[in-house]
């Protein structure tokens, strides 16, 4: 595999998804890292988004009905809520369920993973 080149749309990007509350839409990483880099293209963002997703920096967060939201790769198990009222998505701290790896369930199915989306009002949300 050929090394990538480093480039400060790039960098730009990759510091934007890592330092948000949680996963971001194409949209909200264009529009956030352009404050950083005024003039990125949206086009630089998708291209960007791919090379991070191949070099395994980022990953994909699939939200039912949803466009694909990004998040750092390796931040560990952790699981999200989406807000109503304002729309962002959070990274949970806590896992609210405890069913870990290797868990039967009742007609013989064993855990592997899971991956669970809460809905709901943010704090700020909530108190408006």
């Amino acid at each position: 595999m050929s090394r990538v080149r480093r480039t400060k749309q790039r960098e730009a990007i990759l510091n934007t998804i890592l330092s948000a509350e949680g996963p971001l839409a194409v949209g909200q990483i264009h529009e956030r890292a352009s404050d950083e880099l005024p003039g990125l293209g949206i086009a630089t963002v998708y291209r960007a988004l791919n090379l991070l997703l191949e070099e395994g920096k980022v990953v994909v967060v699939s939200l039912p009905g949803e466009e694909r939201r990004y998040e750092a790769a390796g931040i560990g198990h952790h699981h999200h809520f989406r807000c109503s009222g304002c729309g962002g998505v959070f990274d949970l701290e806590v896992c609210p369920v405890g069913v870990p790896r290797g868990t039967r369930l009742p007609g013989g199915y064993t855990v592997e993973e899971h991956h669970l989306t809460l809905y709901g009002r943010c704090p700020a949300c909530a108190r408006g």
